[in-house]
C-alpha cells in the first residue's frame, strides 16, 4: 500500500482485514476521478504469490449481473425481445408448467418467473459433493430435463423469488438464441467473451480457471475451482478487482466505456440499470438482476456472489460518483460480515460524496 487518499484508507483498509480465513483479499473503488486498489495476502496460503489487482477470484453469483448484460445486449441487436416467451427456445419437452401465463426473459432477470432457486432433484443430486463443487456433474441435459420436470405455483411476474435456476437458464436461452441454426446451446461463456468482456477490455474476466487463479478455502481447507458447466450464466464467471472496477464504472456511466465498445454495448449498459420492479414490502427496487437501494439523495446498485471458497461484492453509485469492489478467497460467512462491510463502505463513500458535494 502507497500514499492513498484518506477516504480510502477509511473506506477500504478496514476490508483487507475483514475476512479471516482468506489468504489473500483485493478491494478497489472510485471516487470521482480517484481510483484505488488495495491487496492483502497471497493467492494461496503457503506458496502463494502475493495478491494484487489482478488477481482471479472466483465471482459466484455476481456472474448475473453479466448475465443481465449480455441480455440487454441481445435486446438492443433485436437478436431477443425482454417479453420473449421461454418457450421460444425451448424444445417442447423442456417447458416448464406455469400458472397464469408464459415465462419470459425479463421474468427470468428480475427473479419474477416462479422457478425455484435451483432446478428440481438437485439437491440430492448434488450431496456427494456439496462442500467442494455441488454443480460441477449437472450439465445442459440435466437442466432441459429438470424444466419439464418443473411446475411453478405463481403467475410469471407476481412474486419476488431469487432463483440460481432462472438466471442460470437466460444464459442458455441468450446462448441459444445467438445460434439457431446449430440444433443445440451455443456457449454462454464464449458468447459472453465475444459480446461484452472483451469489447470492455475485461481481459481477465472468463468462465473457466484456464487462467491462473487464487486458491479458494473453506473452513481452512482449499476447495477445486468451481465447475457450473449446466448454469455458467449463474455463477461461473472469475476476474479480478481491476476488471470489475472498470465494468461498474462503465454501468455507472456508460459514456466512458472504451470507444471500441459498439453502440449496442454501449445502449445495452444503459438499460440494464433501469430500474424494473419494486421489491414486496421494501423500498428496494430491482434492475435487471442489480439490486439497488434508494438513498437520500442517491441509489446504490450491488450484489454480491460466493462460491465454495470465494465471496464477492460489487456496488456503484451513478448519482454520487462511487464504485466498490471487494474479492476474498473465503467461502461466505454465516453472518455475510465481509458482504456487508463492503455494502457499508459503498455507502459511506456514497454519502460522504453526496453531503459534500
Amino acid at each position: 500500500m502507497g500514499a492513498e487518499p484518506a477516504w480510502a484508507t477509511e473506506a477500504l483498509v478496514p476490508l483487507l482485514r475483514a475476512a479471516p480465513g482468506a489468504s489473500g483479499v483485493a478491494v478497489a473503488a472510485r471516487r470521482g476521478t480517484d481510483r484505488v486498489f488495495l491487496a492483502d495476502g497471497r493467492t494461496a496460503w503457503g506458496d502463494g504469490r502475493p495478491a494484487d489487482a489482478d488477481t482471479r477470484f472466483e465471482l459466484g453469483s455476481l456472474t448475473k449481473t453479466f448475465t443481465a448484460l449480455l441480455l440487454a445486449e441481445s435486446v438492443a441487436r433485436g437478436e431477443v425481445r425482454y417479453e420473449d416467451p421461454i418457450t421460444r427456445f425451448l424444445p417442447r419437452v423442456a417447458a416448464p408448467r406455469a400458472p397464469g401465463g408464459p415465462i419470459t426473459l425479463l421474468h427470468l432477470a428480475t427473479h419474477t418467473s416462479g422457478l425455484p432457486r435451483l432446478p428440481p432433484g438437485f439437491l440430492t443430486r448434488a450431496a456427494p459433493e456439496w462442500f467442494s463443487n455441488p454443480y460441477a456433474t449437472f450439465r445442459t441435459e440435466d437442466l432441459l430435463a429438470a424444466l419439464g420436470h418443473t411446475r411453478t405455483r405463481t403467475r410469471p411476474g407476481h412474486r419476488f423469488r431469487y432463483s440460481n435456476f432462472g438466471v442460470g437458464l437466460l444464459g442458455h436461452l441468450l446462448a441459444r438464441a445467438a445460434s439457431p441454426g446449430r440444433g443445440a446451446y451455443g456457449d454462454y461463456g464464449e458468447l459472453l467473451a465475444a459480446r461484452v468482456l472483451r469489447p470492455l477490455g475485461l481481459r481477465r474476466t472468463t468462465c473457466t480457471p484456464e487462467l491462473p487463479q487464487a486458491t479458494g478455502y473453506w473452513h481452512g481447507r482449499a476447495r477445486p475451482p468451481w465447475e457450473i458447466p449446466g448454469l455458467p450464466g449463474a455463477g461461473a464467471l472469475r476476474s479480478s478487482t481491476r476488471d470489475v472496477l472498470d465494468l461498474l464504472d462503465a454501468l455507472a456511466d456508460p459514456t466512458t466505456a472504451p470507444g471500441t465498445a459498439p453502440a449496442r454495448l454501449t445502449a445495452a449498459l444503459a438499460d440494464v440499470t433501469r430500474p424494473r420492479l419494486v421489491v414486496p414490502r421494501s423500498t428496494a427496487r430491482l434492475a435487471l438482476v442489480w439490486n439497488i437501494r434508494p438513498r437520500p439523495g442517491f441509489d446504490l446498485y450491488h450484489h454480491s456472489g460466493g462460491t465454495r471458497g470465494f465471496t464477492a461484492f460489487a456496488g456503484f453509485s451513478p448519482q454520487a460518483g462511487v464504485s466498490l469492489v471487494a474479492l476474498a478467497n473465503r467461502a461466505p460467512a454465516p453472518n455475510g460480515a465481509f458482504i456487508q462491510q463492503a455494502y457499508s463502505a459503498l455507502r459511506g463513500l456514497a454519502t460522504g460524496c453526496v453531503e459534500g458535494a
